[in-house]
């Protein structure tokens, strides 16, 4: 394995990770009640791209683990498929600025999360960008 592979495989792993976050989400944000006033159509599709960017997360993930050497390989595919998921996990990081979260990061272990999650977000645009990169 080289180190790139390693890399990718870990991102995978950091990925799954992400999970944990992402179904504490409609918890923490209490969307049952907060998307009540909203018509159903919207509060319907607050939860279908909700499942959409899980559904995301867990194949990018699952893809890293399974094919990390192949991701590493350097070919067009491996390459194309790094820069969709450097640009996936980049605009996440872009947002990370202007979430206003504050009032709902009520721990410590919810303020460690956080800022665990935005060195998540930038060690995998990294690691793709380097995916990307890689001949």
């Amino acid at each position: 394995m080289t180190s790139l592979s390693t890399a990718i495989f870990g991102a995978g792993v950091g990925q799954l990770c992400v999970l944990v976050a992402s179904a504490m989400v409609p918890v923490r944000l209490d969307w049952r009640r907060t998307l009540e006033p909203l018509p159903p159509l919207v509060r319907q599709l607050f939860w279908v791209y909700g499942g959409y960017v899980v559904l995301s997360i867990v194949s990018l993930g699952t893809i890293c683990l399974v094919n990390s050497q192949e991701i590493a390989s350097g070919s067009i595919l491996a390459r194309s498929f790094c820069a969709y998921a450097m640009l996936f996990w980049g605009i996440r990081l872009s947002l990370q600025p202007f979430l206003k979260a504050k009032p709902f990061l009520t721990t410590w272990w919810l303020v460690a999360g956080y800022h665990l999650l935005t060195v998540f977000f930038i060690s995998f645009t990294l690691i793709f960008a380097w995916g990307l990169l890689h001949r």
